[in-house]
């Protein structure tokens, strides 16, 4: 188990971020932040203009924030990106990617850099790197269950905790039931975790009220998302049935200090416009 001191908010207490005035987007006592994947059509430092523009304040920082853009379906385009992850730039960049964040007085809550089979050892063991580069105690990662086995030693050794990412097509060795997430978990460390996506969670047919109740010591963070049953598509907030409020109100009642960050990814016509209005819902649903 993992206790109350380990697993807080850090810096959520603080009053700001060094350097700059902090962006507060704690609601009723729940941080409401975004993962930067919601921002996937902007570099970063646009992504950084869109979150203080919106208000907010905490990040789940997407690798494709820090990564140069590589094409996977050339040949060779894996190889890229292990040399660049292993190479001193890696370091240096997620750094420059630190003070770009703390001086805009946002967060960086977590890391998401999404081991895989195929991952060597050096690169599983960058990825803790990386993160402590960036100053974050926490990484998700869509990750195989497998792979989990592999990466404890290097979560243990760095003290940094890993969430393991679900999707909603159910599949051998992917996550997406909470059994994938029992077998990842069981008899590994602490570190071992749940990034649990409320949005994928519930159209794969499972209720993540009562995962978050049951299991929210072992959650870094949650993706909000809005879905429908049954492997629906990804909708705007309020239009599919994921139980959004619920979840939220869950957090609030509980004063657990899970960060909830929005992931847009249905078919908006303006990114920041969109975020801004998942925000918005959120707020609500919280009031």
């Amino acid at each position: 188990m993992i206790s109350r001191r380990e697993f807080s908010l850090g810096a959520l207490a603080s009053a700001a971020v060094m350097g700059a005035p902090r962006v507060n987007s704690v609601i009723n006592g729940v941080a409401i932040g975004a993962q930067t994947y919601s921002f996937r059509d902007r570099s970063v430092d646009d992504c950084i203009a869109a979150m203080k523009e919106i208000g907010l304040g905490y990040t789940e920082l997407w690798s494709g924030h820090v990564e140069p853009k590589y094409d996977f379906r050339k040949e060779g385009g894996r190889e890229e990106i292990r040399n660049w992850r292993l190479s001193p730039e890696a370091l240096k960049k997620a750094a420059e990617v630190k003070k770009k964040f703390n001086d805009a007085g946002i967060e960086l809550h977590a890391y998401n850099y999404s081991f895989r089979d195929d991952f060597t050892d050096a690169e599983i063991e960058r990825g803790f790197e990386i993160a402590k580069a960036l100053g974050v105690k926490k990484i998700t990662a869509s990750s195989n269950v497998s792979t989990a086995r592999r990466v404890d030693p290097f979560a243990s050794k760095a003290k940094i905790f890993c969430g393991m990412h679900n999707h909603s097509r159910i599949v051998p060795n992917e996550f997406a039931t909470p059994e994938d997430f029992t077998a990842a978990m069981d008899g590994m460390s602490k570190y071992i975790c749940v990034n649990l996506d409320i949005g994928h969670f519930w159209a794969a047919n499972f209720n993540p009220v009562d995962y978050l109740t049951q299991h929210h010591d072992r959650i870094v963070t949650l993706h909000i998302k809005d879905r429908r049953k049954n492997q629906g598509p990804n909708m705007v907030f309020g239009e599919g049935d994921t139980p959004i409020k619920e979840v939220l109100q869950t957090l609030k009642k509980n004063k657990w200090k899970i960060p909830a960050m929005i992931e847009y990814e249905y078919k908006g016509a303006d990114t920041v416009a969109e975020v801004k209005r998942c925000f918005e819902y959120c707020k609500q649903a919280l009031a």
